[in-house]
């Protein structure tokens, strides 16, 4: 398989249509339909169910959406880190998601910065769950993420700190005063939804709650008395007098964890992961 036709097939089976897909891509459609009917007489399997109502993945057609995206990802992120690598810099690139905790991030920052022969680190605060996109296509080094929340598959990591998560309500709302709360108590509360985050494909699962992108608009949403939420314990820096930070005794543990590409063979990632371990 070539590069060329798996981005063909990923082009036509995010857009579910052949025109759109080659207006996208800039070629006609003629030569797209040939290439993706040659994808799939060398594999001897059918990728896409073409009716009069349109065009569906088949099964075998999902599964090669989801390896083709990684082998692109995979692909460009080796462009980038072989013109990095090019450029003789000691740099690196960490992501990590905006709001998250920083004060972990200062102390690892500052311990490896007193290391001898340190690289540089270029902090990129990302949005909710692009950090592993952005260690798979080669724009971050390595990547602040958190488990079970982030996909780690692919990754090497190393645990940095486990802790609780925390109920964030309206400061005026009568749960505020509780000085502990169960997770069933933030169900079904009158005028008080629980917020929905993304799942790690970008999607929200079924709720009646609202719909969260970013930290500064879920703040906004809780201050207003529109939502509550339930997040790290350490995320509680972000948090306005216009909010009440209540612990959850009940709540699952999450473990912050500094992430890497599995074959990396970088010694300034390896500095870095091992400045984490020793804190």
């Amino acid at each position: 398989m070539e590069t060329r036709e798996l981005r063909y097939f990923v082009t036509v089976a995010e857009e579910l249509h052949f025109s759109r897909a080659a207006e996208r891509l800039g070629i006609a459609q003629p030569p797209l339909s040939r290439a993706i009917q040659q994808l799939e007489r060398r594999l001897g399997v059918t990728l896409l169910d073409r009716n009069r109502r349109g065009v569906t993945l088949t099964g075998a057609g999902q599964v090669l959406l989801d390896e083709a995206r990684a082998i692109l990802d995979s692909a460009e992120a080796a462009a980038r880190r072989t013109r990095r690598a090019a450029t003789a810099t000691n740099r690196l690139t960490l992501a990590t998601k905006a709001g998250a905790n920083h004060e972990l991030l200062r102390k690892l920052l500052d311990a490896y910065a007193a290391e001898p022969g340190a690289a540089e680190i270029d902090v990129v605060l990302c949005g909710m769950g692009d950090q592993a996109r952005m260690l798979r296509d080669g724009r971050a080094d390595v990547a602040f993420m958190q488990r079970p929340f982030d996909s780690l598959a692919g990754f090497d990591t190393e645990d940095v700190l486990t802790e609780q998560q925390i109920a964030v309500v309206p400061a005026a709302h009568p749960l505020a005063a509780r000085p502990s709360l169960l997770m069933a108590d933030l169900s079904d509360v009158p005028g008080l939804l629980v917020a929905r985050w993304p799942r790690q494909d970008g999607t929200y699962e079924d709720g009646p709650g609202p719909e969260i992108h970013d930290l500064s608009q879920l703040a906004q949403l809780i201050a207003l008395g529109h939502t509550m939420a339930v997040i790290c314990a350490s995320a509680r820096t972000w948090l306005w007098g216009a909010h009440a930070a209540i612990p959850l005794t009940d709540s699952s543990p999450v473990t912050t964890v500094l992430a890497w590409p599995a074959h990396s063979r970088s010694r300034a990632v390896a500095g870095l992961v091992r400045t984490a371990t020793r804190l």
